[in-house]
């Protein structure tokens, strides 16, 4: 595959498998995945029949967040291997017709990078690189409260560390050793670029990026608005969409050449609205392919509350916010679609139903009803599988910095270890980073060692052997997904109209593209469901896929349509 042959748009009609490398394969028995782990699954991959490898961070990091700290953005960590096994897995990506994606993370580096290190004299010419800053007027430099703002970090604390040889505190929206770039400084702006450009010549066909829309931040860094019962307000609250972002993005995709080169750039974006979604991924401004939104992700905490504040999401309420997005970019722009990631609990354990009896049947009608949706869907490791949470019953089980910060700091305002727990057990990271699960050997075929986290106790039902080697598995009902995305222009660019808004089942839609109509009908609930008049006649449509045996389908009176408990068809409708 030639990079420079990139059609414009391809990513339409491309589907995205994101690999997090520490999980994924072990190749020399450390316990921990790796880049030759990754080349040695390729074939996999192909079979599934994904366009796009993207692959979480593999540079040099003190792994104080799992690679999300970087101290080198031009090395890869000896822990995942060397530049020359990153090269050798995008060639021979690129054989197998699989584009390479890197994580791009630019808000933050480590505090173990040089730029940083230099930064901290104060007389460095890298001083402002960083958003150094002195105590409050009258406060003692280090004392309680003297921080620069009232900012709380995303991992619980203050956002500010403050440094003694220095006299000074810098800025971390997240873990105080991810110290935040300062990108008005425009010496910053262009090593981003330079680096950025570095990859690009190096063969890789797109960028995800980190938390960008953090990366203009006013620079008087105003105080926030604390939440009712909380003592910090949230940094995020403060630092996320400023009034910078569009420049700096269109400056980057100038100085990179990110359109001209036809790659693939998708924005982790939390707190952006729609209309800012639509500016970003409008073409015509020159920004990025698409972004990540997450307000389908957070509707299913309380009103006000943190993640951790959990809270029923019944099935019109999402159903109507994805179809929100759907009519919003559905002239200008384009969507992201997904249900789960490295930083998200798995889909079927938090969206379907996990249990013995129905876990195939939700995760194949969960991954029907967002890859018949419009954008570019999605694959999280195991996805395809039906991975589920980790049954975890203690705090020991984690490993997650931003769920050991959690538990620390709720069990010491005095919330019971057992509620906190039980939080933990539906949303902490660390169920979508068990390792993949290969096999019903020991560790799930992942390694011949010891594994970084446990892998999950199901692997001998729930494992890619026995996926491919059943033609019902949910792994061949997404291969069935993907090859339908590159066989129908509908899917595509079908137009999208959402039908019975209000049903507490069942979730339908249609896809139009001239005269060509596909109907999807899902019931998502682990009931029967009648389908309610409101929707087109099946009578003589043609099933493209179905999730159960149709031989199975029940006896029903009348004319009455029922999906038996998650039951999902795609019908193409006849013409006229």
């Amino acid at each position: 595959m030639d990079p420079e042959l990139r059609p414009p748009d391809w990513w339409k009609s491309a589907v995205v498998y994101q690999v997090y490398p520490r999980s994924f394969q072990d190749s020399d028995g450390d316990g921990v995945g790796d880049i030759p782990g990754i080349t040695s699954r390729l074939d996999y991959l192909a079979e599934l029949g994904v366009d796009v490898l993207w692959l979480s961070p593999v540079y040099a990091s003190p792994m104080d967040d799992n690679g999300y700290d970087i101290s080198d953005y031009r090395d890869v960590d000896p822990l995942f291997g060397s530049l020359a096994d990153l090269d050798r897995l995008t060639a021979q990506a690129h054989a197998r017709g699989i584009r390479l994606v890197m994580d791009l993370v630019v808000n933050h580096t480590s505090d173990e990078h040089p730029w940083f290190a230099e930064s901290r004299d104060p007389q460095s010419a890298k001083r402002d690189w960083y958003w150094w800053r002195p105590a409050r007027g009258g406060a003692e430099p280090g004392s309680p409260g003297a921080e620069p703002t009232n900012w709380e970090s995303a991992f619980s604390g203050s956002a500010w560390e403050y440094d003694g040889r220095s006299g000074e505190y810098y800025l971390h929206v997240f873990s105080r050793k991810q110290p935040d770039l300062n990108w008005e400084n425009p010496e910053v702006r262009r090593a981003v670029y330079d680096m950025m450009r570095w990859w690009v010549d190096r063969g890789v066909d797109g960028f995800r990026m980190d938390v960008i829309n953090l990366i203009s931040k006013d620079p008087g860094l105003p105080d926030g608005v604390v939440p009712p019962g909380h003592g910090l307000a949230p940094a995020f609250d403060s630092v996320a969409n400023g009034s910078r972002l569009h420049e700096f993005l269109q400056e980057m995709n100038r100085e990179v050449g990110l359109d001209k080169a036809a790659l693939l750039t998708v924005g982790e974006m939390p707190g952006s609205t729609l209309a800012l979604a639509r500016e970003v991924t409008d073409p015509s401004r020159g920004e990025l392919s698409m972004v990540f939104t997450f307000e389908h992700v957070n509707l299913d905490r309380q009103p006000g509350g943190d993640k951790w504040a959990l809270a029923d999401l019944p099935l019109p309420v999402l159903k109507g916010n994805l179809a929100t997005w759907q009519r919003g970019l559905a002239e200008t722009g384009w969507n992201s679609l997904y249900w789960d990631n490295h930083d998200q609990p798995r889909a079927v354990s938090r969206f379907g139903d996990d249990s013995a009896e129905h876990r195939v049947a939700s995760a194949k009608t969960l991954g029907t009803v967002l890859h018949l949706h419009k954008g570019t869907p999605y694959v999280y490791q195991g996805e395809e599988l039906g991975m589920t949470n980790m049954p975890c019953a203690d705090i020991s089980q984690y490993r997650d910095i931003e769920a050991l910060n959690h538990y620390r700091d709720a069990v010491g305002r005095g919330v019971r270890p057992e509620a906190v727990l039980a939080s933990l057990a539906v949303r902490a990271r660390d169920h979508a980073r068990t390792p993949m699960q290969w096999d019903a050997s020991e560790h799930a075929g992942f390694t011949s060692g010891e594994p970084w986290l446990p892998v999950n106790p199901n692997t001998s039902e729930v494992n890619a052997k026995a996926a491919v080697d059943d033609p019902g598995s949910v792994f061949h009902h997404y291969r069935r997904l993907v090859e339908l995305r590159h066989r129908l222009p509908v899917v595509v660019e079908g137009r999208f109209e959402l039908l019975l808004p209000d049903d507490e089942q069942v979730w339908a839609f249609t896809r139009t593209l001239d005269e060509e109509v596909l109907l999807v009908l899902a019931n998502c609930s682990s009931q029967p469901a009648a389908v309610a008049a409101g929707v087109p006649e099946v009578m003589g449509a043609e099933v493209l896929l179905g999730t159960h045996d149709p031989d199975g389908a029940p006896d029903v009176p009348g004319d009455a349509l029922v999906l038996r408990p998650w039951e999902s068809r795609v019908y193409r409708l006849p013409p006229g």
